[in-house]
């Protein structure tokens, strides 16, 4: 019966006033508005003390893994979420709450976390709330990868997200005290977004328009969502550089500073670019230093292609899905096992408008049944190979790599 008072609350507006658009939070002032937005939040809400910054900061927003989204109104910020994927420094909510059977299921993970709603709109019937989360939803499903959400919030707000959004409680599901959150309790809760659209459609299916978020989420087309442009198939969008690293997380506040040693180097790792020593805390340790030398990809990839063994008669045509790339070589998923020490034909669509057709073999690889995971190499890497490598390489954000061939060693155009 509570759940249906909930959706009884429901009013999602098909077309909102133009006024408002939602994208991603990538320059100084839309970032700095958020997190002013955040923290004035979470200090009303008891959330948080209040920061001399007047911004809520965490390390989290400092990875290239977590993209924060932005509701804006007449050029002003008034609502704002973060989407934070799994990285070294996992999640924040998963020293409390165990993710053992999200994680069972197969998919991508992140955790939506600073949620904030600017006071003048919080009594709109959800003008602002829910368009960022039509946003949310569709950022998730079609560019970021993510097909499980999870959330840690305080008791009295969970039945919203269970009614509305069919979130379901962790099996750890109630803390006495957050510390993410300056002690305050917190439940925590999933959801698949691979079953949302048949649970939406059977809930809310015959609803009015209104009310049925079924159609909002799943069918309807809002003109205020600005996603971002992509030249090839990555699946985040890093927008921190070393200057926005350095204003927010050592001169605004006292982010870096805070970190201890092996977080310090777990940093140096992801950011392992000249460009950033400047900005990133002092290690020193020998361990953190070790820790420093491994890379961690600032760009996850998922790119469509195939693999056709050459001189082998009627060999078939086996489809693959690259996730990492290297100078002269690749990994890949493949749900057909592939032969090993066998040349053949790649054929790798990096962008909707960008290919690479090579030849390369299969150097090693494991198979468990339905689905495998191979290595290969590459015999000669074309140039689109080297732009998109040289960007992923050498780029900071995820605007370098529209403009990838400056990142090409020879200046071959």
């Amino acid at each position: 019966m509570r759940f249906a008072v909930y959706r009884s609350f429901v009013d999602c507006d098909p077309k909102p006033d133009p006024r408002l658009v939602l994208k991603i939070a990538e320059t100084k002032e839309e970032l700095e508005a958020c997190f002013t937005l955040l923290h004035d939040a979470y200090v009303s809400s008891g959330f948080m003390q209040p920061d001399p910054s007047g911004m809520r900061v965490t390390i989290y927003h400092a990875l290239p893994t977590t993209t924060t989204l932005c509701a804006k109104f007449d050029g002003e910020v008034v609502g704002t979420l973060s989407l934070i994927r799994e990285s070294v420094f996992g999640f924040p909510l998963q020293s409390i709450f165990n993710l053992h059977g999200v994680r069972e299921k197969s998919g991508n993970i992140a955790e939506v976390s600073a949620l904030a709603v600017h006071p003048k709109f919080r009594k709109t019937g959800g003008s602002i709330l829910f368009p960022l989360m039509k946003f949310m939803y569709e950022y998730c499903t079609t560019f970021f990868d993510t097909r499980h959400l999870v959330i840690a919030v305080n008791p009295n707000r969970i039945e919203m997200y269970e009614s509305l959004l069919f979130f379901e409680r962790l099996v750890e599901n109630s803390v006495e005290h957050y510390d993410f959150a300056n002690g305050a309790p917190a439940v925590g809760a999933s959801v698949d977004l691979h079953l949302s659209p048949g649970i939406f459609k059977q809930v809310y299916g015959k609803k009015p328009r209104r009310k049925n978020l079924y159609l909002y989420f799943m069918r309807t087309k809002l003109r205020n969502i600005v996603m971002p442009s992509r030249r090839y198939f990555t699946t985040n969008d890093p927008v921190m550089t070393a200057d926005l690293l350095d204003h927010f997380f050592n001169l605004r506040t006292q982010t870096f500073h805070q970190l201890s040693e092996r977080e310090r180097g777990l940093l140096h790792s992801i950011y392992n670019l000249p460009g950033y020593k400047r900005v990133l805390p002092v290690v020193f340790s020998e361990s953190s230093f070790r820790n420093r030398q491994r890379k961690h990809q600032r760009y996850s990839l998922k790119c469509p292609g195939s693999f056709c063994a050459i001189g082998t008669e009627n060999s078939p045509v086996q489809s693959l899905r690259v996730v990492e790339l290297s100078d002269d070589g690749f990994l890949a998923h493949s749900k057909d096992p592939l032969p090993t020490g066998v040349w053949g034909e790649v054929n790798i669509h990096l962008g909707s408008e960008e290919r690479s057709v090579m030849k390369a073999m299969v150097m090693r690889g494991k198979h468990n049944g339905s689905s495998g995971f191979y290595g290969f190499k590459l015999a000669e890497p074309d140039l689109p190979w080297r732009k998109l490598v040289g960007a992923l390489k050498a780029g900071t954000t995820h605007d370098d790599l529209d403009n990838a061939t400056q990142f090409l060693l020879d200046g071959t155009h």
